[in-house]
């Protein structure tokens, strides 16, 4: 492994070293729009006391314990009921492969690391979408907190040698710098909460290492973690571009559309977050034949991390009354309050009438945001309740 990465420079995607902390500290400084991002959230924000404290930073550790750890602490008190974290003790002392499913845009890696920091594990690198680099200033923010970047919308030979590039790069933190890194499950969020892990995701990580499928794959120790969170401040978004691709099947998001989203979701309620480390894989992954098909273990191996995530997610009164809700039963009329029933419903005619479209569906609309608060829920019993050793969910749409 050592010469395979040895054969690729990473300089383009990685997180900045140490040496260059300073020098980058000092370009985010003078980033345009940065100041006022801050102020956003922290309205009575000290600039100058922000810029002293930025300029102490060393190193990228002291950067995320003393710069990140407080702002994204700051934005779960302020927009969480609770953040909270189980199954620690699943985690063991070697790297690991962290791999969940995808909520929030910004907000599950960051969650995920103060979580882990919490815990004494210590922070990931985390693999970051290009498409996010919507403002000078974030960057420099995501390489300074030790994320990578992954290449998106990339001509198919291009994607190819990109991937490679990433999955070396990927195996080489791991194996070599010893530091666990965070991916989500596929490209880009789950619209309808329909958690699948893509199998292109798993190809590209066995591009990595001259091992065998498994073995390349074991050798990364992968650990998936099921998210959860009670509200999702996004879910009207998601149901609006449902019935705007429905109306329009050409339509594409904006820049300003990705901005949108990733300042409601850090600013806005989410209720209870939670995060559950699921069993490691690798015991599960020892007993698949090896004499199976390439495509076929790949399908396989998604579908063990799909089925560790649904088992592990947390459920609140709003998932028992989407479900409800969207299937007509009361199935799980036990699981809530009348009072939760009418606090729930006031909050999604709420989040519909922030829609403002062209010919707005709200049936169609309210279909798409009961979808999100019960996908979860249904493949959860699915997977408690099917006994095959690999099972594969319901099938969703993603969120570029």
């Amino acid at each position: 492994m050592e010469q395979r990465s040895n054969l690729y420079n990473f300089d383009d995607i990685r997180p900045v070293k140490d040496s260059d902390v300073s020098a980058t500290i000092e370009e985010l400084i003078a980033c345009e729009g940065l100041e006022d991002a801050l102020r956003y959230v922290i309205p009575a924000l000290d600039w100058e006391a922000i810029k002293a404290k930025l300029r102490l930073c060393k190193t990228k550790e002291q950067f995320k314990s003393s710069i990140s750890y407080d702002l994204v602490m700051i934005v779960a008190k302020l927009t969480t009921r609770s953040l909270t974290i189980s199954g620690s003790e699943r985690i063991t002392k070697d790297a690991c492969m962290f791999i969940s499913n995808h909520r929030d845009i910004v907000l599950d890696a960051a969650f995920l690391n103060v979580l882990l920091l919490d815990i004494g594990h210590g922070m990931t690198q985390i693999a970051i979408g290009d498409n996010l680099l919507i403002h000078p200033w974030i960057k420099p923010v995501f390489r300074l907190n030790n994320s990578f970047f992954v290449k998106r919308n990339l001509p198919v030979r291009q994607k190819l040698e990109e991937s490679k590039l990433l999955s070396a790069y990927i195996h080489h933190t791991i194996k070599e710098t010893n530091e666990s890194v965070w991916l989500a499950q596929r490209e880009g969020r789950a619209k309808d909460s329909n958690d699948t892990t893509q199998t292109s995701v798993l190809k590209m990580l066995t591009m990595g290492c001259d091992l065998d499928i498994l073995e390349n794959l074991m050798s990364l120790n992968i650990v998936p973690i099921a998210i959860t969170y009670e509200y999702d401040p996004c879910d009207y978004l998601k149901a609006q571009e449902f019935q705007l691709k429905r109306d329009n099947p050409d339509f594409v998001k904006s820049k300003r559309d990705d901005l949108l989203n990733m300042e409601i979701g850090i600013l806005q309620h989410k209720g209870r977050v939670h995060f559950t480390i699921a069993n490691p894989i690798n015991p599960i992954l020892k007993t698949i034949p090896r004499h199976t098909n390439k495509n076929e273990m790949i399908a396989d191996i998604a579908s063990i991390i799909d089925r560790e995530i649904y088992k592990n997610y947390r459920f609140y009164p709003c998932n028992y009354i989407a479900y409800n809700l969207l299937h007509n039963t009361n199935r799980f009329c036990t699981e809530y309050t009348d009072n939760e029933l009418n606090e729930f419903e006031v909050y999604l005619q709420q989040q519909i009438n922030k829609i403002d479209i062209p010919d707005k569906d709200e049936p169609y609309l309210r279909t798409k945001m009961l979808e999100m608060y019960t996908n979860p829920l249904k493949n959860h019993l699915q997977a408690q309740s099917n006994s095959p050793l690999f099972w594969r969910g319901v099938g969703g749409e993603v969120e570029n």
